[in-house]
């Protein structure tokens, strides 16, 4: 077996580089916000000016999650202000559109052990992520890596996100059709399991059994599609499975460990038996309770 090349690789410091600085990072990310590995996003709007003065650096969001992200990047260590700031921003964000879930980011070279004490104050109040930024030098390329070392707390599997709504906010906010949807795929769901319902919340539309939240699918109805979450661990069978049918996936959810689908009506009937097969899996993943013979 032949040895790979080895190859020495140098890491600098952006905030004392001579040309490089943080607009330059910025547009780095915007150009590609996948850099960050929170998924698939789109930019809504950069140096977004806040009512309570400053700029919000990044407004990224995810739209099969209904997640936006207000990101803070600041070369060099967290400070006081840049936590401070973050914080203030992705409060003005939220209180303005509420029809959104948001996530604060804050990004930086040195995320310093000050910064981990504040957070913990807030004992997950907060939703936000901490990625520390690395620029790596090779001869005369220069690379970026994100890492992300601190993550939103994942809620526990029974937690109902946003506060509830009644269908008529759905299909207000959405279409009848693709509300009705939703209906179809919660028809699936019975075929192997009795006693769900749709459950309407802000964010999205759950699953209830006996009053119960219980979450293995979700659905993000939108004007002409419909977003579909499948909460699964990511593995070699389950995109196998998916590689071989004619589903439209988006980006793997991390946080919330779900597969996303961007769904039409005519995948409920093309690719019924693929739906069905990810719903029964996911069943299993969620509940730890095998799918009996006789309900198949």
């Amino acid at each position: 077996m032949q040895m790979e090349h080895y190859i020495k690789l140098e890491t600098i410091s952006l905030k004392n580089h001579p040309i490089i600085n943080e607009k330059w990072v910025q547009q780095k990310i915007e150009n590609d916000p996948s850099l960050l590995g929170l998924g698939d996003l789109s930019v809504r709007q950069s140096e977004k000016v806040q009512q309570s003065g400053g700029r919000l650096d990044m407004l990224l969001q995810d739209d099969a999650s209904n997640i936006r992200y207000a990101v803070e990047l600041q070369l060099g260590k967290t400070d006081e202000t840049h936590i401070i700031r973050t914080i203030e921003y992705w409060d003005n964000e939220r209180k303005r559109n509420q029809t959104y879930n948001y996530i604060a980011v804050i990004i930086a070279e040195d995320i310093t052990n000050r910064f981990f004490n504040v957070i913990s104050l807030f004992n997950g109040s907060i939703p936000i992520i901490a990625i520390q930024l690395k620029a790596i030098k090779y001869k005369n390329e220069l690379g970026l890596d994100f890492t992300t070392i601190l993550d939103v707390i994942t809620p526990d599997e029974d937690e109902e996100i946003g506060e509830p709504v009644d269908r008529a906010y759905w299909e207000k906010n959405a279409t009848k059709s693709t509300v009705q949807m939703t209906d179809e795929l919660l028809r699936y769901i019975d075929d192997f399991v009795s006693g769900f319902s749709l459950n309407y919340r802000k964010h999205y539309i759950g699953l209830a059994q006996n009053d119960i939240s219980r979450n293995f699918v979700s659905f993000v109805p939108r004007k002409s599609i419909m977003w579909l979450h499948v909460r699964l661990d990511k593995n070699e069978e389950i995109d196998e499975i998916i590689n071989n049918s004619d589903l439209e996936q988006g980006a793997y959810d991390r946080q919330w460990k779900q597969y996303r689908f961007k769904l039409k009506e005519k995948d409920l009937i093309n690719s019924k038996d693929v739906i069905i097969s990810l719903f029964e899996k996911a069943y299993e993943f969620f509940t730890g309770k095998q799918i009996e013979e006789s309900n198949t």
